[in-house]
């Protein structure tokens, strides 16, 4: 309780926590936002990393002068994009080892599966999953699983972090330090949480509702 309790106030105050890094750190908070942003997108254990809020108040705190704006955004594209290539390449060379036919509950169709629907779907799904939490984590390792067309997934995977880097590091930089939005930062973060979340949930939801409607319609 105690280890959910810290992330959920690491989370609901990351201007305080961030101000806190600056002022120990200095110019090494560079380094220690490239490293959450890598494992957020890199790491496949890492997903509850912040992602969105945290941009949102990086880019805040570039207005006020703590960060130069072109510089942290160039440091966490770098982050982002050579993260998702990481995890591409674990869930390439992963998914034959996984996806053998030896292992009864594991089939190689599932793989073909897969590889077919990034060969279909592959390029949204890259882009649309950055603005995911949690999923944006898993799309690339799965996209490795399936065997993605590696040129086609780099070139979406640049397109997709550089647009969801840019569109949460602006928006804190141009909106963060509005009055009203800095006196009531920690509501605009539960509310960046709530929307980045809320896709995903509805996804969770309609999948539930789909499979109980054949055990409805029996009744």
């Amino acid at each position: 309780m105690e280890l959910l309790a810290y992330f959920i106030d690491i989370f609901m105050h990351l201007d305080t926590h961030l101000s806190a890094l600056i002022a120990q750190f200095g110019p090494y908070v560079y380094v220690i936002l490239f490293l959450v942003i890598f494992c957020e997108t890199g790491l496949v254990v890492t997903p509850f990393l912040p992602g969105d809020s945290l941009l949102f108040v990086v880019g805040a705190f570039a207005a006020k002068g703590d960060f130069e704006i072109t510089s942290i955004f160039g440091v966490l594209c770098i982050a982002a994009i050579s993260g998702n290539m990481v995890n591409y390449q674990v869930g390439r060379y992963l998914g034959p080892k996984v996806f053998r036919g030896e292992m009864r509950f594991l089939k190689k169709e599932y793989l073909d599966r897969t590889h077919a629907f990034y060969e279909k779907h592959g390029a949204k799904t890259i882009v649309i999953a950055r603005f995911l939490p949690i999923i944006r984590t898993f799309a690339p390792f799965v996209a490795g699983i399936g065997l993605m067309n590696y040129r086609r997934f780099t070139i979406y995977n640049f397109i997709g972090c550089v647009a969801w880097l840019g569109a949460f590091i602006f928006a804190g930089y141009f909106f963060g330090n509005v009055p009203i939005i800095k006196k009531n930062l920690t509501l605009v973060i539960f509310a960046i949480i709530i929307i980045s979340f809320a896709p995903g949930a509805v996804e969770v939801l309609r999948q539930r509702r789909n499979s109980k409607r054949p055990n409805s319609d029996k009744d």
